[in-house]
């Protein structure tokens, strides 16, 4: 008898989201940008003509039951001519050549796997970013997370047709979650004009997860204040800010951010945001 959520992002820290709200809401909806054109994904858009399909795969693995077919979509094969590609992109892009709609395709394969919750593509058509940077425009969500510096972002087509079902689930959502993640290549990515007037219709909370640090490249030098800003600058105006307890938090700001522990155990170098706490964190705001 938990919530309805819907967290909005990218693969990392989207996936991050959904781990964390499995077993704590009613309904659980991922909406995943597909605008990456590195790695995998962008062979594979560039080749078959679809949508990216690594940050929907590595989403839909975040819920799928641990076991073999939860390994199997992210089982990253070797060698050979697919070297580089995780099992599950193969399977999205040979299902998106038999099928154009993403909703569809995702909605087959989260019945096929037992995933505990809804996959869905941010828009029903490829995407590319375009950034304006202090050193001049820059198109696509690889050169932009080298890029830094950035003004604003937009898209290319500028208006993407968004799915309806994305629309319908953002306007009915009791709690709505943006980020963490790389802020312009994955967190605003899929705020697309259409998706953005659908978190201005919200009937719900919206919750923006604020990265632990900056990200060499994309962000360097921003602290809370700058992430929040940024986020401010296009159009959208979250409701509660969950930061970790050890960022700086602005005095403008401080009645919209909620401080908790949000770092677990580190597993490399890099901090990251643990599941349970940030589940934790999320839950109480609508429980």
């Amino acid at each position: 008898m938990g919530p309805s959520v819907v967290a909005i992002g990218g693969g990392h820290g989207l996936s991050t989201v959904l781990e964390a709200m499995v077993g704590r809401a009613s309904s659980l909806i991922g909406v995943v940008s597909v605008a990456d054109d590195g790695g995998s994904s962008g062979r594979l858009r560039r080749d078959l003509d679809i949508v990216a399909p690594g940050d929907m795969r590595r989403c839909l693995a975040a819920l799928t039951p641990e076991g073999l077919m939860r390994d199997a979509l992210e089982h990253r094969f070797e060698s050979g001519v697919l070297a580089g590609h995780p099992a599950g992109n193969v399977v999205l892009a040979a299902m998106l050549e038999l099928e154009p709609d993403p909703v569809l395709v995702m909605d087959t394969l989260v019945e096929m796997v037992g995933a505990r919750g809804r996959v869905l593509p941010a828009t029903s058509v490829a995407v590319d970013l375009v950034a304006t940077a202090e050193r001049g425009t820059v198109k696509g969500q690889v050169a932009i997370s080298e890029r830094g510096a950035i003004r604003s972002l937009r898209f290319s087509p500028a208006n993407p047709e968004v799915p309806a079902a994305v629309s319908e689930a953002i306007v009915d959502a009791d709690l709505i979650v943006l980020g963490p993640g790389s802020l312009y290549s994955s967190v605003l990515a899929p705020v697309v004009p259409g998706v953005a007037a659908a978190l201005q219709r919200r009937s719900g909370m919206l919750a923006y997860v604020a990265n632990l640090s900056a990200e060499p490249g994309e962000t360097d030098g921003y602290d809370l204040d700058d992430h929040i800003d940024a986020v401010e600058r296009h159009g959208i105006s979250p409701d509660v800010v969950i930061a970790d307890a050890n960022a700086s938090v602005p005095r403008r700001r401080q009645d919209r951010i909620r401080s908790c522990e949000l770092v677990g155990a580190l597993q490399s170098a890099h901090s990251a945001h643990d599941p349970r706490r940030l589940g934790a964190a999320l839950f109480d705001l609508v429980s």
